[in-house]
């Protein structure tokens, strides 16, 4: 019994005990010195030196002309000594693409005050999402404008540059026309000499977090 009434003690006494609360650390610089370089859609790393002839070498985004929401010509030239980030959507998407545009607004806030960097969404459907539509939906969305560039144009040339060059949607073997429609949830982030160093998922909230921690490590790289 004298030693059951130590047991039932050390039982109460352990219980009133509080429990360690163990805060949670937030890594604020990025996994690896570089960030890697992409060249195609199976998005394999590729690990450069900046500044170095291969580096020069790399595949890079070609250049481009479309309208952004204020009627303005988009090229390449609008994002010279620019890191941005770019997705492809449309304005009356009702599944996936009200979260994107949500998680890019959260990007815009995180770097408003930086001339940096900038975003770049693209219309997969330019036949409906004109200027003025553009216009309405960075108004309801709180767009930046000349920071968040919504842009339409030449169909043909917006699927090329999202299927030949940003690699946003993988084909997994099979050839797409025109005509099958491109659709993906993928953020990529673009350097200031318009390489590709890195895929992110725009519905995830942790990949954001990575994004934003990745575009300050490209900032640091210069």
């Amino acid at each position: 019994m004298k030693y059951l009434c130590i047991i039932v003690v050390l039982i109460f006494t352990s219980c009133k005990k509080d429990v360690k609360k163990e805060n949670i650390k937030v890594i604020e610089n990025s996994r690896v010195e570089y960030l890697p370089y992409y060249n195609d859609d199976s998005f394999t790393p590729h690990w450069l030196t900046p500044n170095t002839k291969e580096e020069r070498a790399f595949h890079k985004i070609p250049d481009f002309s479309l309208q952004n929401q204020l009627g303005e010509t988009v090229t390449q030239s609008t994002f010279d000594n620019k890191i941005y980030i770019t997705d492809f959507f449309f304005t009356t998407c009702p599944g996936i693409c009200p979260k994107m545009t949500g998680n890019m607004a959260k990007i815009q806030e995180e770097f408003k005050n930086d001339q940096d960097v900038l975003l770049l969404s693209h219309s997969v459907m330019p036949s409906t999402d004109s200027v003025s539509v553009l216009n309405a939906y960075a108004t309801n969305n709180n767009v930046i404008a000349n920071k968040w560039h919504l842009v339409t144009g030449d169909r043909q040339q917006i699927y090329d540059l999202g299927r030949d060059h940003y690699f946003v949607e993988s084909d997994l073997g099979e050839i797409k026309s025109i005509d099958d429609f491109l659709h993906t949830e993928n953020f990529l982030l673009i350097d200031k000499n318009k390489h590709i160093r890195g895929i992110y998922n725009g519905l995830n909230r942790a990949s954001i977090a990575q994004l934003i921690i990745d575009i300050k490590a490209l900032k640091i790289e210069g």
